[in-house]
């Protein structure tokens, strides 16, 4: 094994309302639509969304439900003033909000939201 990610996959059991999130609230292009499995254009690592179900077949432990916020994607803007705007479009698109744009200690000034399924994620920009 290397120690490289190929590809991430968001297990759902919402598959047209994560579908519709990543592709028209985030803008990602569908590249592959089997309809339990959508495979998103990304440069770098691959990106999918897949119907939890498809598993059951292989293992028993995709039906355990999990629980916390267990990862988060982070999504890059331009500028600090790039992160408000995108925000505020990311809402009235239909992310849920979770936390308004902020300056952070960590000299990024960053907001989160969250996809349908209540999975957080961030957009930020580097403080000049």
């Amino acid at each position: 094994m290397k120690p490289t990610i190929a590809l991430i996959t968001i297990w759902t059991d919402h598959m047209e309302d994560m579908k519709r999130f990543y592709h028209q609230v985030l803008g990602f292009p569908i590249q592959t639509d089997l309809g339990d499995y959508v495979e998103f254009e990304n440069s770098g690592v691959r990106f999918a969304i897949c119907k939890r179900s498809v598993m059951y077949q292989y293992t028993n432990a995709y039906q355990e439900r999990a629980a916390g916020q267990s990862f988060e994607l982070a999504f890059p803007c331009d500028s600090p003033q790039a992160v408000d705007a995108a925000y505020n479009q990311l809402i009235k698109s239909g992310a849920t909000p979770i936390c308004e744009p902020r300056n952070m200690p960590w000299y990024q000034r960053t907001a989160f939201f969250a996809d349908p399924d209540g999975n957080i994620h961030e957009i930020f920009a580097e403080l000049l």
